[in-house]
């Protein structure tokens, strides 16, 4: 029997503020015209031009540590928002597309019931009664609304 492998405690690089790669900023500041792209979604907008984060939004626990960068995966990327563009919109026919598409991934290819959530057709090949052997109860199955 094989030995399990022990993991190796990941080793934490202090660095320096002052020798940091991008500014950093604590939680509670906004730095003018510097958002995450959490907000930027919620603005609407996409990243846009931005090339890639401008700064850096630094994560609760190194708000004790002043003079230290953060390094924790909590970090947050600021972009600035006068390089993003709306967001776009998709079309009808791109809209149709993904509402047939997902139809396609919750419709048995045995039975042809529909259910509410998305089959295992990859590894599976059908729905879980079809599989099985047994009928499914109606709570799991939609009635067919789009017509192909």
């Amino acid at each position: 029997m094989p030995r399990t492998r022990r993991k190796r405690r990941r080793e934490v690089v202090r660095v320096p503020r002052s020798d940091a790669l991008l500014p950093e900023y604590d939680r509670g500041t906004d730095p003018e015209g510097l958002v995450t792209r959490r907000v930027l979604r919620d603005r609407g907008l996409s990243p846009g031009d931005n090339k890639g984060p401008v700064a850096i939004l630094r994560c609760r626990l190194c708000a004790t540590r002043p003079n230290w960068s953060c390094r924790h995966p909590t970090r947050g990327y600021l972009l600035r928002v006068d390089l993003a563009t709306p967001k776009r919109i998709p079309t009808l026919a791109q809209e149709l597309a993904l509402d047939r598409a997902m139809a396609a991934r919750s419709t048995c290819s045995r039975c042809s019931r529909r259910y509410y959530y998305c089959l295992p057709l990859h590894t599976v090949g059908s729905c879980d009664p079809c599989a099985q052997g047994y009928e499914p109860p109606p709570r799991y199955l939609r009635p067919h609304r789009l017509a192909a």
